[in-house]
């Protein structure tokens, strides 16, 4: 019968099978059984009762050999004393080199020199008393080698098993490393995630608020104004959409709307000063240098921080402020300045702000650190300096 057990620790469940092995009890119980037989049967009468007690105290204590293996291997070899005492021989003497590689198995190399000099010990008092026509020397070293063969064997099982238990435990380590960078890699993916949709979200719902006033306004004294900002609503709910798909990892590179709204960087700041002119933000750009070699990921970057700059100063700043935006694009860093000439302080764009702690996040992965406050000379600005050596890999 097989049955299903849950291996403790893990939560891993693996088969476990009864009725199909033999309890160690057994197996510890038939050798004594065993050795008393060959008594029985090759000893008188007359010897059975010294030889049988003798045969059952030293091979009976080896069941309880793995519980307490120094105490049985003392009972083990006092047991042999007494037998070399009597004057009599006994197969049962092999318990004496079981006993020798239980000490050797679970105890340390000290204690396995100790029990095998004392088993070595034995073996020449039994080869000086029970060696015959003077054949001493080929008895001893019979019984040498496999005192040596037993406490070996012994140690060589204790070594392998320490060995499994290091790489098991590795292993474990190891799993558990594994989890826990999976758990921080999916905590990071949550925060990217949430830092785009916060950008994406707050930026295209300001402007498409700003157009949707301009639109009302507009719509009895200049009609083809209002269209015109409704189309652009339009088109920012498209752009809006198309981004939330894209950071959700839901968009397709082959898809219609990626091809007509591609990963924005560098290259769409143009677009993004327009649509915020439209709104109602005057807003000029600058861009010194090629930026070509710029890593996506970082222009992205350069995006997002430029983006939530202007929507703050949408958000915050009176009608009639005007924005300045200039890029300084290098072999080694990207410069952004986002400036406007709104008055200060403005309420709403206080550094625990989450846009704020976004874009200072942006900044960290590029080895950047982010400044945003008013201006000596009135005004708010935005200044970083994203660092491209080796940081582009970072996630944006």
């Amino acid at each position: 019968m097989t049955e299903v057990a849950a291996e403790p620790g893990n939560g891993r469940v693996r088969p476990e099978r009864r009725g199909s092995r033999v309890p160690a009890q057994v197996w510890d119980v038939l050798p004594v059984a065993l050795l008393l037989l060959n008594v029985l049967t090759t000893h008188p009468p007359r010897e059975w009762p010294v030889a049988g007690a003798l045969t059952v105290a030293l091979a009976l204590p080896l069941v309880w050999r793995r519980r307490a293996p120094f105490a049985v291997f003392g009972v083990v070899t006092a047991a042999a004393f007494v037998q070399w005492l009597v004057d009599v021989q006994l197969p049962a003497d092999i318990a004496v080199l079981v006993a020798l590689y239980t000490v050797a198995a679970n105890a340390g190399r000290r204690a396995a020199l100790v029990a095998g000099a004392v088993v070595e010990a034995g073996a020449l008092l039994a080869c000086l008393r029970w060696t015959t026509d003077g054949a001493f020397l080929t008895p001893f070293v019979a019984a040498s080698a496999m005192v040596v063969v037993a406490a070996v064997l012994g140690v060589n099982v204790r070594t392998t098993r320490a060995y499994l238990e290091a790489v098991e435990d590795r292993a474990v380590r190891l799993e558990r490393e594994q989890r826990q960078r999976a758990r921080v890699a999916v905590a990071e993916e949550r925060t990217r995630i949430t830092r785009e949709m916060h950008d994406i979200v707050t930026h295209n719902l300001s402007v498409m608020v700003a157009l949707t006033d301009a639109a009302v306004y507009a719509q009895h004294r200049a009609p083809d104004k209002a269209t015109t900002a409704m189309l652009q609503i339009s088109e920012t709910g498209r752009q809006a959409l198309t981004d939330m798909r894209r950071s959700l990892g839901l968009l397709r590179t082959d898809e219609l709307d990626a091809e007509r709204h591609p990963l924005p960087g560098v290259a769409q700041l143009d677009s993004l000063a327009d649509q915020m002119c439209a709104a109602g933000l005057p807003t000029s750009l600058e861009v010194d240098g090629g930026h070509a070699h710029v890593p996506a990921t970082a222009q992205l970057t350069v995006y997002r921080l430029v983006q939530e700059a202007l929507t703050n100063t949408l958000k915050h700043a009176p009608a009639g402020t005007r924005a300045e935006v200039r890029i300084r694009c290098s072999t080694e860093s990207v410069t952004v300045d986002v400036t406007d000439d709104g008055p200060r302080p403005r309420p709403g764009t206080a550094s625990s702000g989450h846009g704020i702690t976004g874009m200072r996040e942006r900044s960290a992965a590029y080895g950047g650190t982010l400044r945003a406050g008013p201006l000596p000379g009135g005004g708010w600005g935005v200044h970083t300096r994203l660092l491209l050596g080796g940081s582009g890999t970072v996630s944006a």
